[in-house]
């Protein structure tokens, strides 16, 4: 059965920040990808994950996740700018810490179990008390990959850049990190810029991180701790019937709908111009 990974109703949390806690002033606490992230502390089991942080052009600090954590019936908040801290975001690990962020946009599903085909995707603010971190558990983020003469994302304008241009299938591989570890396997197939690939995940790695194996550079093993690194390359998506089962947002696909949408914006979008961070 095609499953949703995790779905969030919007108003649930919006329904918690009325007896959430504002962020503690100390500073330090490290936002990485591989974070796993509430919506509502009093519901743990609702989880995702964070797929990269960095910074945008206007000088937001930004973390990416999947835009189908997020459901929004009324159609209140999806798919626009939310400039109200109206949705928090939650380290899972340490709730009690406060908002690490608050959501500024994410794609609803639109009736999808796997959420939005091409525009999975959503935008967290961090707060100021926060430290952004290139270094996950498992995976170490060089910035963000780049396809030159590539295919062009389909959210792409034109012309599309480097970062907008995705991966072929057969000569390249994603690692992936998630609940289960680390995992690779090729990119067998790519469909308006969402990857298969055998690289698994699990309910709740929504939003996880994927990097491209740099050709020639260490796989993940025992012999390396399980890590490797690699420029970011896109964010879980979801688990279907196809084989293999694994669907990754290209970050193609959401560096190109980011700019698009910053295009048509005068006052611009949170998020436009992403570059992950080369924090430690």
């Amino acid at each position: 059965m095609i499953r949703r990974l995790c779905v969030l109703v919007l108003s649930l949390a919006v329904l918690w920040t009325a007896g959430a806690g504002a962020a503690r002033a100390e500073t330090g606490k490290r936002v990485h990808n591989g974070m796993q992230i509430l919506f509502s502390p009093s519901t743990p089991f609702a989880f995702c994950t964070i797929g990269a942080v960095g910074d945008d052009k206007y000088g937001h600090r930004i973390a990416i996740s999947a835009g189908h954590c997020l459901d929004d019936p009324d159609g209140t908040y999806a798919d626009r700018e939310i400039q109200d801290d109206v949705a928090p975001v939650y380290d899972r690990a340490d709730p009690g810490f406060g908002p690490i962020g608050h959501v500024r946009y994410f794609k609803d599903p639109e009736g999808s179990q796997t959420g939005h085909m091409t525009k999975d995707y959503m935008v967290i603010e961090l707060v100021p008390q926060v430290t952004l971190s290139s270094q996950g558990p498992y995976l170490k983020q060089t910035g963000v990959v780049r396809v030159p003469g590539g295919t062009a994302s389909p959210n792409a304008p034109q012309p599309a850049l480097d970062t907008e241009r995705l991966l072929a299938t057969g000569d390249n591989e994603l690692v992936v990190a998630g609940q289960t570890g680390v995992w690779f396997g090729t990119i067998m197939d790519n469909t308006g810029g969402v990857y298969r690939s055998p690289a698994a995940n699990l309910r709740g790695d929504s939003g996880g991180p994927a990097v491209w194996h740099v050709p020639g550079s260490e796989l993940p093993s025992q012999e390396n701790g399980f890590k490797a690194e690699g420029p970011w390359a896109g964010i879980t998506k979801a688990i279907t019937l196809s084989l293999p089962p694994f669907e990754y947002t290209s970050s193609a696909n959401i560096l190109a709908d980011l700019r698009a949408r910053d295009a048509a914006s005068p006052a611009g979008v949170y998020g436009a111009g992403f570059e992950v961070t080369d924090n430690p």
